[in-house]
């Protein structure tokens, strides 16, 4: 068995959904282009591809990997679509790798497509009546006061705040330091070697280069954050805003996964090993806490300690989860989302595992190399992680 490694990986920045700039651009266009950017980027013969394994979420049906397969003449590799909510693409990557790894596929794409902007709306009829509700959005697990499942605020933001005893101070000023981070990257010109510029429509036809994220705010303060309404004013204590959730965005990310001993003889260059990959599942209340019952969960299961790890990449779904995971894993915040996270560059559902290892790719190389960990909660009480070394 050869041991997988990432020999392309790419994103799209990241737009504000149904008001920025990928507004009407589809997720099948996306999937196209991404699909495009990641074999270019690495040199590979499109004949090679044995399988494209994309992320979605939201969506009714269909398969955006196997459509832009076939858009770009990859007859011969499958196309397979998968949903674990935000920790999507991070368990494409990690389906791909035990595909590697097990010795029946030698290369495979995987990565994620959200189109939040041009999604279908769905409609749903209540069972044994007549009522139907309009823009009807899947649940991600059955609703209980405590963990509503269309509220993320409460189910995986507000429940984190609480389980680690966070303030809004805290979460604010954790919020602020994300957007920071992003500019300095942005500035520094840190993500132009992962960006793929999309030629994104707009409503009378013409089209414009889109290759740099567009959620960061420069003018971010202290005092702006503090100024924000909570959420949920009628919940006594309630400490979550806007401004230290993450955004709702467009955005597409792949990585090309190949065997070691595939990649060496067809002349593919390693950027990074895959070194393990895990899911896990938790009580919806503890949404938030389940990105760090994951990352406990990869680390035993790849022997290693959290001492070992030089990045970490864990989505601000909310920035309680990272806040808490740094509590209560003792991860200095220092080397956690150093080039800003889901509160600053946005979280394109779907996409967002894929954005996280291909910026935590890159930033380790800019670090001279080292162990690198992206996690995240997910939808439904679940969580994602990944272990890389560069």
């Amino acid at each position: 068995m050869s041991s997988p490694v990432i020999v392309s990986a790419v994103r799209t920045a990241v737009a504000t959904a149904r008001k920025g700039t990928l507004a009407n651009t589809s997720g099948e266009a996306l999937a196209a282009t991404i699909l495009g950017a990641v074999l270019a980027r690495g040199g590979i013969d499109p004949s090679l591809v044995d399988d494209v394994i994309f992320a979605e979420s939201l969506y009714g049906g269909g398969a955006l990997a196997r459509h832009a397969a076939v858009e770009l003449g990859v007859f011969q590799a499958g196309g397979m679509a998968i949903n674990r909510h935000c920790a999507g693409s991070l368990s494409a990557v990690g389906l791909a790798s035990a595909q590697i790894l097990s010795g029946m596929e030698r290369l495979i794409i995987a990565g994620g497509v959200q189109s939040v902007s041009t999604g279908p709306m769905m409609r749903w009829r209540v069972p044994a009546s007549d009522e139907v509700e309009d823009f009807w959005m899947p649940p991600t697990h059955p609703a209980s006061e405590e963990a509503p499942n269309r509220d993320m605020s409460i189910t995986v933001g507000w429940n984190t705040a609480k389980a680690a005893g966070l303030t809004r101070e805290e979460m604010d000023a954790w919020a602020l330091r994300s957007h920071q981070r992003a500019i300095a990257a942005i500035d520094a010109g840190n993500f132009k070697d992962e960006i793929v510029p999309v030629q994104a429509l707009h409503m009378d036809g013409s089209t414009v280069t889109f290759d740099v994220d567009e959620y960061p705010r420069r003018d971010s303060s202290a005092e702006r954050l503090a100024s924000l309404k909570v959420l949920h004013p009628e919940i006594d204590g309630f400490s979550i805003t806007a401004g230290n959730s993450s955004g709702v965005n467009d955005a597409a990310s792949a990585l090309a996964v190949a065997s070691a001993d595939f990649a060496n003889n067809e002349g593919l260059a390693p950027i990074a090993r895959v070194l393990g990959w895990t899911a896990k599942g938790a009580d919806p209340r503890f949404t938030g806490i389940a990105a760090i019952d994951t990352i406990r969960k990869l680390l035993d299961r790849a022997g290693r300690s959290v001492g070992d790890i030089k990045l970490w990449e864990i989505n601000e779904a909310f920035a309680s989860v990272p806040l808490a995971a740094c509590r209560m894993l003792d991860i200095s915040e220092e080397v956690v989302n150093v080039s800003g996270s889901g509160c600053s560059i946005g979280h394109p559902i779907a996409a967002s595992g894929g954005r996280m290892l291909t910026t935590l790719i890159n930033d380790l190389k800019r670090r001279g190399g080292g162990l690198g960990v992206a996690a995240m909660c997910a939808g439904g009480g679940q969580g994602g992680a990944v272990l890389i070394e560069v």
